[in-house]
Protein backbone atom coordinates (compact mmCIF):
# COMPACT_ATOMS: atom_id res chain seq x y z
CA UNK A 1 0.00 0.00 0.00
CA UNK A 2 2.90 2.18 1.21
CA UNK A 3 4.49 1.52 -2.12
CA UNK A 4 1.70 2.26 -3.93
CA UNK A 5 1.12 5.16 -2.47
CA UNK A 6 4.76 7.04 -2.67
CA UNK A 7 4.03 5.87 -6.77
CA UNK A 8 1.26 7.76 -7.18
CA UNK A 9 2.59 10.88 -5.14
CA UNK A 10 5.66 10.66 -7.32
CA UNK A 11 3.50 10.37 -10.78
CA UNK A 12 1.20 13.92 -9.28
CA UNK A 13 4.42 15.68 -8.71
CA UNK A 14 5.80 14.96 -12.37
CA UNK A 15 2.71 16.23 -13.66
CA UNK A 16 2.49 19.09 -11.24
CA UNK A 17 5.93 20.22 -12.08
CA UNK A 18 5.45 19.89 -16.48
CA UNK A 19 2.53 22.09 -15.74
CA UNK A 20 4.51 25.03 -13.28
CA UNK A 21 7.45 24.21 -16.56
CA UNK A 22 4.44 25.69 -19.19
CA UNK A 23 3.29 28.38 -16.82
CA UNK A 24 6.76 29.55 -16.44
CA UNK A 25 7.14 30.19 -19.97
CA UNK A 26 3.49 31.35 -20.30
CA UNK A 27 4.07 34.33 -17.94
CA UNK A 28 7.98 35.05 -18.26
CA UNK A 29 8.35 33.45 -14.58
CA UNK A 30 11.74 32.56 -12.58
CA UNK A 31 11.23 30.72 -9.34
CA UNK A 32 13.52 31.80 -6.50
CA UNK A 33 13.83 29.13 -3.69
CA UNK A 34 15.09 29.42 -0.47
CA UNK A 35 17.74 26.96 1.20
CA UNK A 36 14.83 26.04 3.80
CA UNK A 37 12.12 25.28 1.44
CA UNK A 38 10.73 21.39 1.19
CA UNK A 39 13.30 19.37 -1.28
CA UNK A 40 10.12 19.59 -4.20
CA UNK A 41 10.58 22.91 -4.16
CA UNK A 42 14.03 23.25 -4.47
CA UNK A 43 13.94 20.79 -7.47
CA UNK A 44 12.08 23.10 -9.54
CA UNK A 45 13.50 26.42 -8.78
CA UNK A 46 15.25 28.82 -11.10
CA UNK A 47 17.96 30.01 -8.29
CA UNK A 48 17.96 28.37 -4.74
CA UNK A 49 19.65 30.36 -2.18
CA UNK A 50 19.96 32.41 1.16
CA UNK A 51 17.67 35.89 1.80
CA UNK A 52 20.89 37.82 0.15
CA UNK A 53 21.49 35.84 -2.81
CA UNK A 54 18.00 35.78 -4.13
CA UNK A 55 17.34 39.59 -3.52
CA UNK A 56 20.41 39.70 -5.58
CA UNK A 57 18.41 37.49 -8.36
CA UNK A 58 15.24 39.60 -8.40
CA UNK A 59 17.12 42.80 -7.88
CA UNK A 60 18.84 41.42 -11.56
CA UNK A 61 16.29 39.50 -13.49
CA UNK A 62 14.93 39.94 -17.30
CA UNK A 63 11.63 38.49 -16.23
CA UNK A 64 8.32 39.76 -16.05
CA UNK A 65 7.34 37.64 -12.91
CA UNK A 66 8.94 36.51 -9.62
CA UNK A 67 7.65 33.20 -7.97
CA UNK A 68 9.05 33.68 -4.16
CA UNK A 69 9.28 30.01 -2.72
CA UNK A 70 10.20 31.67 0.86
CA UNK A 71 8.45 34.06 3.54
CA UNK A 72 6.80 36.78 3.09
CA UNK A 73 9.27 39.60 3.85
CA UNK A 74 12.08 37.64 1.15
CA UNK A 75 8.50 38.22 -1.21
CA UNK A 76 8.53 41.97 0.09
CA UNK A 77 12.13 42.67 -0.30
CA UNK A 78 12.22 41.02 -3.70
CA UNK A 79 9.28 43.62 -4.72
CA UNK A 80 11.29 46.07 -2.71
CA UNK A 81 14.47 45.71 -5.60
CA UNK A 82 12.56 44.88 -8.30
CA UNK A 83 9.24 46.96 -8.24
CA UNK A 84 8.20 47.13 -11.77
CA UNK A 85 8.19 42.81 -11.81
CA UNK A 86 5.01 41.32 -10.48
CA UNK A 87 5.99 39.19 -7.35
CA UNK A 88 3.76 35.99 -6.57
CA UNK A 89 4.11 34.08 -2.91
CA UNK A 90 2.67 30.40 -3.17
CA UNK A 91 0.94 31.26 0.36
CA UNK A 92 0.71 34.39 2.17
CA UNK A 93 0.07 32.71 5.88
CA UNK A 94 4.39 32.34 5.18
CA UNK A 95 5.71 34.40 7.80
CA UNK A 96 8.39 34.83 10.07
CA UNK A 97 7.74 34.74 13.60
CA UNK A 98 11.36 37.11 13.95
CA UNK A 99 10.46 39.39 11.74
CA UNK A 100 6.86 39.81 13.60
CA UNK A 101 8.99 40.58 16.77
CA UNK A 102 10.10 44.14 15.81
CA UNK A 103 7.67 46.61 14.91
CA UNK A 104 7.86 50.06 13.46
CA UNK A 105 6.92 52.30 16.78
CA UNK A 106 9.20 50.22 19.71
CA UNK A 107 12.11 51.18 16.60
CA UNK A 108 11.12 54.55 16.74
CA UNK A 109 11.39 55.18 20.10
CA UNK A 110 14.76 53.35 20.71
CA UNK A 111 15.94 55.56 18.03
CA UNK A 112 15.03 58.55 20.03
CA UNK A 113 16.87 57.13 22.92
CA UNK A 114 19.95 56.51 20.83
CA UNK A 115 20.28 59.57 18.16
CA UNK A 116 23.27 59.26 17.45
CA UNK A 117 23.12 55.47 16.56
CA UNK A 118 22.54 54.21 13.31
CA UNK A 119 19.95 51.48 12.84
CA UNK A 120 21.07 47.88 11.09
CA UNK A 121 18.58 45.83 10.33
CA UNK A 122 18.76 41.73 9.49
CA UNK A 123 16.86 41.18 6.16
CA UNK A 124 14.70 39.17 8.20
CA UNK A 125 12.64 42.37 8.84
CA UNK A 126 9.03 43.71 7.50
CA UNK A 127 9.25 46.72 4.78
CA UNK A 128 7.63 48.69 7.05
CA UNK A 129 10.95 48.36 9.50
CA UNK A 130 13.38 47.87 6.70
CA UNK A 131 11.91 52.19 5.57
CA UNK A 132 12.74 52.97 9.32
CA UNK A 133 16.76 51.35 8.72
CA UNK A 134 20.09 53.04 7.80
CA UNK A 135 21.52 49.63 6.16
CA UNK A 136 19.81 46.28 5.95
CA UNK A 137 22.50 42.87 6.42
CA UNK A 138 22.27 39.50 6.19
CA UNK A 139 23.88 36.77 8.41
CA UNK A 140 26.48 36.51 5.74
CA UNK A 141 27.75 40.22 5.07
CA UNK A 142 26.45 41.76 8.63
CA UNK A 143 29.92 41.88 9.98
CA UNK A 144 31.08 43.69 7.02
CA UNK A 145 28.05 45.60 7.02
CA UNK A 146 28.32 47.02 10.56
CA UNK A 147 32.00 48.12 9.96
CA UNK A 148 30.96 50.12 6.87
CA UNK A 149 28.39 52.04 9.27
CA UNK A 150 29.71 55.77 9.70
CA UNK A 151 28.47 55.71 13.18
CA UNK A 152 30.01 54.30 16.35
CA UNK A 153 26.99 52.96 17.71
CA UNK A 154 24.56 50.44 16.33
CA UNK A 155 21.10 49.69 16.82
CA UNK A 156 20.80 45.53 16.00
CA UNK A 157 17.43 44.42 15.07
CA UNK A 158 15.58 41.38 15.40
CA UNK A 159 17.65 38.85 16.25
CA UNK A 160 19.73 39.01 19.64
CA UNK A 161 21.40 35.30 19.03
CA UNK A 162 23.31 36.69 15.63
CA UNK A 163 23.65 40.36 17.33
CA UNK A 164 25.91 38.94 20.27
CA UNK A 165 27.92 37.12 17.73
CA UNK A 166 28.52 39.95 15.35
CA UNK A 167 29.28 42.26 18.75
CA UNK A 168 32.18 40.09 19.15
CA UNK A 169 33.44 41.16 16.08
CA UNK A 170 33.17 44.99 15.70
CA UNK A 171 34.41 47.60 18.39
CA UNK A 172 31.16 49.13 18.04
CA UNK A 173 28.27 49.45 20.85
CA UNK A 174 26.07 47.19 19.93
CA UNK A 175 22.09 48.14 21.06
CA UNK A 176 20.37 44.40 20.32
CA UNK A 177 17.06 44.13 19.87
CA UNK A 178 15.52 41.47 22.05
CA UNK A 179 14.22 38.81 18.61
CA UNK A 180 14.84 36.04 18.02
CA UNK A 181 14.04 33.17 15.55
CA UNK A 182 12.15 30.14 16.95
CA UNK A 183 13.72 26.95 15.15
CA UNK A 184 17.31 28.13 15.64
CA UNK A 185 16.36 29.22 18.94
CA UNK A 186 15.51 25.56 19.89
CA UNK A 187 19.01 23.93 19.11
CA UNK A 188 20.29 23.50 22.66
CA UNK A 189 23.79 22.69 23.93
CA UNK A 190 22.29 18.81 25.58
CA UNK A 191 21.51 18.10 21.81
CA UNK A 192 25.00 18.53 20.35
CA UNK A 193 26.43 17.03 22.76
CA UNK A 194 24.42 14.13 22.76
CA UNK A 195 24.48 13.99 18.84
CA UNK A 196 28.66 14.46 19.23
CA UNK A 197 28.75 11.64 21.52
CA UNK A 198 26.41 9.38 18.83
CA UNK A 199 29.20 10.86 15.66
CA UNK A 200 32.73 11.30 17.55
CA UNK A 201 34.13 12.41 13.87
CA UNK A 202 31.55 14.80 12.66
CA UNK A 203 32.37 18.21 13.05
CA UNK A 204 29.78 20.63 14.12
CA UNK A 205 28.44 23.76 11.59
CA UNK A 206 26.40 25.68 13.02
CA UNK A 207 24.24 29.32 12.45
CA UNK A 208 24.48 31.95 14.11
CA UNK A 209 21.28 32.75 14.64
CA UNK A 210 21.50 29.63 17.16
CA UNK A 211 22.05 30.35 21.05
CA UNK A 212 25.70 31.85 22.10
CA UNK A 213 26.07 29.03 23.95
CA UNK A 214 25.18 26.54 21.09
CA UNK A 215 27.54 28.90 18.73
CA UNK A 216 30.54 28.45 20.96
CA UNK A 217 30.75 24.30 20.22
CA UNK A 218 30.81 24.73 16.42
CA UNK A 219 34.12 23.83 14.53
CA UNK A 220 32.23 26.47 11.89
CA UNK A 221 30.12 29.25 12.25
CA UNK A 222 28.57 30.89 9.36
CA UNK A 223 25.45 31.35 7.19
CA UNK A 224 23.48 28.84 5.48
CA UNK A 225 25.24 29.42 2.43
CA UNK A 226 28.36 29.76 4.12
CA UNK A 227 28.11 26.21 5.85
CA UNK A 228 27.02 24.50 2.55
CA UNK A 229 30.20 26.18 0.98
CA UNK A 230 32.54 24.82 4.13
CA UNK A 231 30.80 21.34 4.08
CA UNK A 232 31.74 20.90 0.08
CA UNK A 233 35.15 22.10 0.60
CA UNK A 234 36.32 20.74 3.74
CA UNK A 235 37.99 17.04 4.31
CA UNK A 236 35.59 15.84 6.81
CA UNK A 237 33.27 13.80 5.90
CA UNK A 238 30.32 13.66 8.41
CA UNK A 239 29.20 16.62 9.40
CA UNK A 240 25.99 17.91 12.66
CA UNK A 241 23.96 20.72 10.95
CA UNK A 242 23.34 22.96 13.12
CA UNK A 243 20.78 25.01 11.21
CA UNK A 244 16.85 24.44 9.65
CA UNK A 245 17.03 21.13 7.53
CA UNK A 246 15.68 22.06 3.77
CA UNK A 247 19.66 22.74 3.91
CA UNK A 248 20.10 19.09 3.78
CA UNK A 249 19.24 19.18 0.05
CA UNK A 250 21.48 21.42 -0.71
CA UNK A 251 24.31 19.90 1.36
CA UNK A 252 23.66 16.37 -0.25
CA UNK A 253 23.61 18.04 -4.01
CA UNK A 254 26.79 19.07 -3.60
CA UNK A 255 28.20 16.19 -0.98
CA UNK A 256 26.61 13.14 -2.23
CA UNK A 257 29.68 11.13 -0.45
CA UNK A 258 29.34 13.00 2.73
CA UNK A 259 27.62 12.17 5.41
CA UNK A 260 24.93 14.95 7.70
CA UNK A 261 23.26 14.40 10.82
CA UNK A 262 20.71 17.36 11.93
CA UNK A 263 21.51 18.00 15.85
CA UNK A 264 17.96 17.62 16.51
CA UNK A 265 14.51 17.00 14.39
CA UNK A 266 13.14 19.98 15.59
CA UNK A 267 15.35 21.99 12.95
CA UNK A 268 12.20 22.82 10.93
CA UNK A 269 10.90 25.98 10.35
CA UNK A 270 7.03 25.39 9.33
CA UNK A 271 6.46 28.64 7.96
CA UNK A 272 9.10 27.84 5.09
CA UNK A 273 7.63 24.29 4.70
CA UNK A 274 3.77 25.64 3.59
CA UNK A 275 4.60 25.89 0.29
CA UNK A 276 3.98 22.82 -2.13
CA UNK A 277 4.06 22.25 -5.71
CA UNK A 278 0.09 22.49 -5.35
CA UNK A 279 0.39 26.28 -4.16
CA UNK A 280 3.47 27.20 -7.04
CA UNK A 281 0.78 25.68 -9.69
CA UNK A 282 -1.97 27.68 -8.40
CA UNK A 283 0.08 31.01 -8.17
CA UNK A 284 1.02 30.65 -11.59
CA UNK A 285 -2.50 30.01 -12.60
CA UNK A 286 -4.28 33.13 -10.92
CA UNK A 287 -1.34 35.18 -10.44
CA UNK A 288 -1.73 35.80 -6.95
CA UNK A 289 -1.27 36.31 -4.06
CA UNK A 290 0.86 39.56 -5.24
CA UNK A 291 3.35 41.23 -3.21
CA UNK A 292 2.33 44.84 -2.41
CA UNK A 293 4.56 47.21 -1.08
CA UNK A 294 2.82 50.95 -0.39
CA UNK A 295 5.42 53.52 -2.41
CA UNK A 296 6.09 55.65 0.51
CA UNK A 297 7.74 52.82 2.74
CA UNK A 298 9.42 50.78 -0.40
CA UNK A 299 11.21 53.88 -1.71
CA UNK A 300 12.69 54.20 2.08
CA UNK A 301 13.28 50.42 2.61
CA UNK A 302 14.90 50.57 -1.26
CA UNK A 303 17.61 52.86 -0.15
CA UNK A 304 18.76 50.33 3.39
CA UNK A 305 18.84 47.43 0.93
CA UNK A 306 20.41 48.98 -1.58
CA UNK A 307 23.09 50.09 0.83
CA UNK A 308 23.45 46.51 1.55
CA UNK A 309 24.09 45.37 -1.69
CA UNK A 310 27.21 47.76 -2.57
CA UNK A 311 28.63 46.88 0.82
CA UNK A 312 31.67 45.14 -1.13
Amino acid sequence: MEALALERKAEQNRELKERILQLKKERNAIILAHYYQRDEIQEIADFRGDSFLLAQKAASTDAEVIVFCGVHFMGESAKILAPNKTVIIPDERAGCPMADMVNVDGLRALKKQHPNAKVVAYINTSADVKSETDICCTSANAIKVIESVDAEEIIWVPDKNLGDYVSKFTNKKMIIWEGYCNTHDMLTVKDVEEMKAQHPNAQFVVHPECRPEVVKLGDFVGSTTAIIKYCRESDCQEFIVGTEDGTGYQLRMDSPNKTFHFATKYLVCPNMKVNNLKKVVKCLETMSPQIYVPPQVADKARASLERMLQVK
